[in-house]
């Protein structure tokens, strides 16, 4: 059994970004095959909406002009890690996290580990959400979550229903709409007031990272307010506009409430006798089932203060959505809250750790 200082398990940006920060004594665990597979499992169009300032993780920019696409992401993490020389082991996945009186254990399908520290950067969103009825659609109707979707070649002749409004849901409908006949059921979850790819779009995105990242956190009255609302509701439309949608031919209609007779309902009651493909943009939820120690609350999250457990010291999440603030599910809130997490791991820790910053 091999013994290390911290253990930090996934490798996707989270992983990395606090990975970079410490200079030794440590390993990051990683189940997929490669590093950047957490993308590539993404839909093929999938595009960021951040630039290469706000796409990079620190140390390294990532070789782009515009906002990356799937697969850009997915090399620049790799890139990343043979940069800067990361003690990544690939193709490993851990199956159970406990802990005794020798510190963590950490058991994994390549192998055991024991650590005084563990950091879980893995797992966020791994399980697709559906609605409890999903189950009860006609065997007929081709059901896909958008954590599933990869291309419109998964869709069956006839109509496409995507449930769920919001970024992933309407980049699906308006893929979809091209080859087939689309519904888009779900709340509007509104949309960021300008185009980000244009001129004004360049000047905004500072504008927002910055109320994302400095003001809209944890510690302010308006950054829990926000945070609550997203929590419930979701982010804002960020690329895709209502008025793409309605000129790309895409028919908007209310909450899908249940299924009769095999076919989904809306709220409104009306039956969608001709749909034949339902792609559930529903969310998802982490899977951590693996932890075996008394960290979660009673809605199944871990209970934390900025990715400090409130339980087991020496434990630490990073990459949770909103950990601290709107920005901590994007590269540069996922930077600051590792730079966090370092500077209290190494008050705890003997072995060494890069030297960072409060901003």
């Amino acid at each position: 059994m091999d013994r290390v200082g911290t253990v930090v398990i996934g490798a996707g940006q989270a992983g990395l970004a606090i990975g970079y920060y410490l200079r030794e004594d440590f390993v990051i665990l990683d189940g997929h095959d490669r590093v950047g597979d957490c993308w590539r499992e993404r839909y093929d169009s999938l595009r960021l909406f951040s630039r290469p300032r706000y796409a990079s993780l620190p140390g390294l920019r990532i070789g782009t002009r515009d906002c990356p696409s799937r697969d850009e992401m997915a090399d620049y993490l790799e890139q990343y890690a043979v940069h800067h020389e990361l003690p990544v082991r690939t193709g490993v996945r851990v199956t159970r996290l406990s802990r005794d009186d020798d510190g963590f254990l950490v058991e994994t399908t390549g192998g055991d580990w024991r650590a005084d520290q563990v950091v879980v950067a893995a797992g966020m969103h791994s399980v697709p959400r559906r609605p409890s009825f999903a189950g009860e659609l006609d065997p007929s109707i081709r059901q896909l979550h958008s954590l599933e979707y990869r291309n419109p070649e998964q869709f069956a002749d006839g109509t496409v229903l995507v449930v769920g409004a919001a970024n992933s849901g309407t980049d699906i409908a308006l893929e979809a709409v091209k080859t087939h006949r689309t519904l888009l059921a779900g709340r509007h979850p509104g949309q960021v007031p300008i185009d980000i790819d244009s001129t004004a779009g360049h000047v905004f995105t500072p504008v927002v990272m910055f109320l994302f990242k400095y003001v809209l956190t944890r510690r302010t009255p308006m950054g829990r307010k926000a945070i609550a609302n997203a929590e419930k509701a979701g982010l804002p439309l960020t690329r895709n506009k209502l008025e793409h949608l309605d000129a790309a031919g895409i028919r908007r209609i209310g909450r899908i409430a249940g299924v009769r007779d095999g076919r989904p309902v809306t709220a409104d009651g009306d039956v969608l006798d001709d749909v034949r493909t339902v792609v559930w943009s529903t969310g998802s939820d982490p899977d951590h089932g693996w932890i075996d120690l008394p960290v979660f609350g009673d809605d199944g999250r871990p209970r934390h203060v900025r990715g400090v457990s409130a339980d087991v010291p020496g434990l630490y999440f990073l990459g949770l959505d909103f950990q601290y603030a709107i920005a901590s599910a994007s590269i540069q809130g996922v930077d600051r809250d590792a730079r966090f997490l370092v500077r209290h791991l190494a008050r705890r820790t003997t072995h060494r750790a890069i030297p960072v910053d409060r901003r």
